[in-house]
């Protein structure tokens, strides 16, 4: 068996998601992925079991509705924990985040790293095609969220990484209720804590060219109320 999973979350990525797995295939370094789709209505998940390799190294878990990122996330995490991957890998379906990347996030995680993250915000890292005020409100709520939990990690928002799967195993994944972006705050939190060995890998973010961003206001103050609510927590 191939020892790595890439876990996707999907709701209406009908544009993206068949060029995503070609991209992730075409490594071919021993990657497997899963869809976690949420019922997608514009057919995601019937185009993910139309692909070559469908049951083979790509696969698909459905749930029953629009249930959040956070919670997709945690389901392929416990797929793959249950299936014995040894590294497990979290990334957009929008290409955002490069495919290639995943093989220096591996590396990071083969080189001793519990957690290797995909990093925005550290030397040799950046942004593309995002205009001026998502930059600002990107880099200040890293700077926020560093600041309330006193975690040194410079990307801390940040959702393309690697774990090795080890540490999945030690943390409490269901203590991790966030739905949205807070998710990827409290996970990272969760092994800042338990000295976890955290490495970060620069890469750049470029801005989806297809579909439509899932972000939105509710989704952004869970975020910033959810690191208050970890730090007066622990």
């Amino acid at each position: 068996m191939l020892d790595t999973l890439v876990v996707i979350p999907t709701y209406n990525e009908r544009e993206n998601i068949v060029d995503i797995i070609k991209a992730v295939q075409y490594l071919d370094k021993g990657y497997h992925v899963l869809i976690v789709d949420d019922s997608s209505p514009d057919g995601t998940g019937e185009l993910v079991q139309s692909i070559d390799g469908f049951g083979d190294d790509v696969f698909l878990e459905t749930r029953t509705g629009k249930l959040g990122l956070g919670t997709a996330y945690i389901h392929g995490f416990k797929y793959g924990v249950k299936k014995g991957y040894k590294y497990i890998c979290e990334m957009d379906a929008d290409f955002s985040h490069n495919p290639l990347d995943l093989i220096r996030l591996r590396a990071a995680c083969e080189s001793g790293a519990d957690l290797a993250i995909g990093s925005r915000y550290i030397k040799g890292g950046g942004v593309k095609d995002w205009p001026f005020n998502r930059r600002l409100m990107s880099y200040g709520a890293s700077l926020y969220v560093q600041a309330i939990l006193f975690m040194s990690i410079k990307d801390p928002t940040a959702g393309f990484k690697c774990y090795n799967v080890n540490l999945l195993k030690a943390m409490d994944l269901d203590a991790v209720t966030f739905k949205g972006y807070a998710f990827q705050i409290g996970m990272k939190y969760q092994a800042y804590r338990r000295k976890a060995k955290i490495i970060e890998v620069p890469i750049l973010f470029k801005d989806r060219e297809k579909g439509t961003s899932k972000m939105s206001l509710s989704i952004f103050k869970e975020a910033m109320w959810g690191v208050v609510k970890m730090r007066f927590k622990s």
